[in-house]
């Protein structure tokens, strides 16, 4: 069985790094282009086209020349415009260019066009994270999620090219043989979509299953949220001694592990490490992810960590709440926590400290300021209960071991028509016993 199950999977990552993109794992040589709409725009289109060089470098590629062009709106047959595009098509071919990556996402129209002039692959900033998520994703879920998105990119750039098939009419001599290949790729696609729709929804009941497994053990949950490479596998190693995978490279990790936290004074919780975001996260990719994304919703205490080192940090910050905002988890308790401080100067560290004072400020690398975040945790999940007062009926003994399971019982009598009981418990776990509440 183990050995199907390798073999499933070596078949199923092989699909996904040859479905969406000709963006090859090769050293291809990449000219990067960003935009920027205004001359106040530029730090921002700059900080986003040196996170295009690294998610260009995870994707195996070369970043060889990264040009930012300035337009108040896109051409919309190509983008940058046709003097822009003659400009960096004579660059293309001095620098023996084999990928031009564009920072935004491109129409199909505009990815046709840029094509043909560069003579080259071109791939926008979706279609390049796609391939990242190809390249890395280990499990069966993980891998189905990344295929589903890059069919659902897939699917508005198939072209045909011809009629050689197509129905000419309707008398006898007129039908061509059936459906174009165009038509039967869209119709492959749209039944693998909906095959892949429904494994993933037996996850998502098997995903499920295991967090309620979770809340049953009585332990509150703490999700670690965060931009990719901002050091949330580091992290979550110091502070579970997990082992989890750690490499200086954008998305190293996709799938969420979970692991038990000890915390000071006696208490615990359940700690996951989640799959990372970026700029302008694709839609595909956010819809894809929901199941796993949404573990966040299922959390206690989101703790966010900041790169407290990037140029823009509080641009990370904003960046993962749209995210969380998607998913529904923006309502979840949350802990700021910045990281690699020990990798920035005074200024820099007392700049962030008086723009965000509740916020922890830690070295996950050399464990400077973790004992202090585990504190933190534990005051950000006490703030985040609440106590109630629940009567159970004798014959409901199903929901008094859960209670217990639940939250700390503070009181408990037995009365005539049930039990009392006196508990504190986190809010998310609360709104299940609502209908008990004296």
């Amino acid at each position: 069985m183990a050995e199907r199950t390798d073999a499933h999977i070596g078949r199923q990552r092989q699909r996904l790094t040859a479905s969406v993109t000709d963006l090859e794992v090769g050293r291809q040589r990449a000219l990067l282009i960003g935009m920027m709409r205004s001359r106040g725009d530029r730090a921002a289109a700059e900080a986003s086209l040196v996170e295009l060089e690294l998610l260009t470098d995870t994707a195996g590629s070369e970043p060889v020349v990264a040009e930012l062009v300035r337009r108040d709106r896109p051409d919309p047959a190509t983008y940058i415009g046709k003097g822009k595009l003659a400009e960096l098509v004579g660059v293309s071919k001095a620098e023996d260019i084999d990928v031009v990556v564009f920072d935004n996402e491109l129409s199909p129209a505009q990815q046709r066009n840029l094509q043909q002039a560069f003579q080259c692959d071109v791939v926008d900033r979706v279609a390049l994270i796609l391939d990242i998520f190809a390249q890395h994703a280990n499990t069966k879920e993980g891998m189905l999620q990344v295929e589903l998105a890059q069919y659902r990119y897939r699917l508005p750039r198939l072209r045909g090219k011809g009629t050689t098939l197509s129905r000419l009419g309707a008398g006898i001599g007129t039908r061509g043989p059936g459906e174009t290949k165009l038509e039967t790729d869209r119709r492959r696609i749209l039944d693998r979509v909906r095959k892949i729709e429904r494994e993933l929804k037996d996850a998502e009941r098997s995903r499920a299953t295991r967090a309620k497994r979770r809340r049953g053990s009585g332990d509150p949950i703490v999700a670690i949220v965060g931009y990719t490479n901002a050091g949330k596998s580091t992290l979550f190693n110091r502070l579970t001694d997990a082992g989890v995978l750690v490499e200086d490279r954008l998305f190293a990790t996709l799938d969420s592990t979970v692991r038990k936290l000890e915390l000071p004074h006696g208490h615990s919780a359940l700690v996951s490490d989640t799959v990372g975001f970026v700029r302008d996260l694709p839609h595909e990719l956010v819809e894809a992810f929901r199941s796993t994304l949404e573990e966040a919703s299922d959390a206690d205490l989101l703790v966010l960590l900041v790169d407290a080192s990037d140029t823009d940090p509080d641009h990370q910050v904003r960046s993962v709440r749209a995210v969380l905002e998607e998913i529904g988890a923006n309502s979840v308790r949350e802990l700021i926590v910045f990281n690699k401080i020990d990798a920035v100067d005074d200024a820099t560290s007392g700049r962030l400290r008086s723009l965000h004072p509740d916020a922890q400020y830690i070295s996950a690398a050399t464990g400077e300021g973790t004992e202090d975040l585990l504190e933190a945790i534990v005051d950000a999940l006490k703030a985040g209960t609440v106590e109630l007062r629940l009567l159970i009926p004798n014959e409901r003994g199903d929901v008094l071991a859960e209670v217990h399971t639940s939250g700390d019982v503070l009181d408990i009598s037995h009365t005539a028509t049930g039990t009392e009981v006196a508990t504190r418990m986190p809010h998310g776990t609360a709104a299940r016993f609502r209908a008990f509440v004296v």
